[in-house]
């Protein structure tokens, strides 16, 4: 898979960049008023340059698109947070989408430690029917429930993206739906599924 494109500066076209500000800052408020359209709108001005940064930070494609998720996800928690004297929008996303990119980078890079160190140790045996191998069909079966819950369109655009292996421009053909609204119904579904999960997390531990 090639790289993402390093798209163009969204504030170079025509449009002053004081009315573009405008604009995004119109957008942010509307988020921050749970507005989902709007995120969507926010999403297809600015992903593209989010992807090509974490792409830059990560080198890996799949984490990269991950990473955008994410940073939307925390747009739709922290739109009321931002403050518009302080930085444009695009600076604000792309302030969180490095942040993001980086504590990726350095979860990786702990986790190869960490790999290496267990490559080191003697090998135990272990059952593959163990305790881990249980604890995994509970997650598993968990995911499916909390996939269960989730509103019907959220669901739909998830069970199309995971099970078939379709991409949201794919998802937006077959159903005939805006693709702003496929991106941010994956967004809003995929933040529930995280919120339940961690809480499952936190039971387990």
């Amino acid at each position: 898979m090639q790289p993402p494109p390093n798209p163009a500066d969204p504030g170079s076209g025509s449009r002053p960049a004081a009315s573009r500000q405008s604009e995004d800052v119109g957008l942010v408020r509307r988020i921050a008023a749970r507005d989902q359209g709007a995120l969507g709108e926010l999403y297809d001005r600015y992903g593209g340059m989010l992807l090509a940064l974490a792409h830059r930070v990560l080198g890996a494609p799949g984490e990269a698109e991950e990473i955008v998720q994410e940073t939307f996800l925390q747009v739709w928690d922290k739109a009321r947070t931002y403050d518009p004297t302080r930085s444009s929008v695009s600076t604000w996303l792309v302030l969180l989408g490095r942040s993001r990119a980086i504590d990726r980078l350095r979860s990786r890079r702990a986790g190869e430690r960490a790999g290496e160190a267990l490559r080191g140790q003697s090998p135990k045996h272990a059952s593959p029917s163990g305790p881990a191998d249980v604890l995994f069909r509970e997650r598993r079966e968990r995911v499916r429930e909390e996939l269960a819950a989730l509103p019907l369109v959220q669901r739909d655009v998830l069970e199309m993206a995971f099970y078939e292996g379709l991409t949201q421009s794919e998802i937006a053909e077959r159903t005939g739906l805006p693709l702003g609204t496929v991106k941010t119904r994956t967004l809003l579904a995929m933040k529930k599924l995280r919120t339940a999960l961690r809480a499952e997390i936190r039971e387990l531990l």
